[in-house]
């Protein structure tokens, strides 16, 4: 996605944009172990605000890359996408509940 948009003229923006998406899942990976070690400063607000972060940065990366190219990328991956092969888990554990609705 960063050649794209490298390609494009926006080389610096979207360097920026994948440094920021990896720090804030770098963040998020970190607090997920820290979690795992019942550390309460590792709340589903946290992580909430880090994968918020994440999403942030990939959409702006996104914006960099020229609009017929990232149409012809959504069609290819929407392709590949069948709703009905999708499988929801069921768990009564609602800090995870909460984990997965965030993703």
């Amino acid at each position: 996605v960063a050649q794209y948009a490298s390609d494009s003229g926006n080389g610096k923006t979207a360097s920026n944009n994948v440094d920021e998406c990896l720090r804030s899942l770098e963040e998020l990976d970190s607090l997920l172990l820290r979690a795992s070690r019942n550390d309460p400063d590792a709340s589903v607000k946290s992580m909430k605000a880090k994968v918020r972060s994440a999403f942030i940065a990939l959409d702006s990366l996104l914006q960099t890359v020229p609009s017929d190219v990232l149409s012809k990328g959504k069609v290819i991956a929407d392709s590949y996408l069948d709703r009905e092969d999708v499988v929801e888990t069921e768990s009564s554990d609602p800090d995870l509940k909460q984990l997965q609705s965030i993703l």
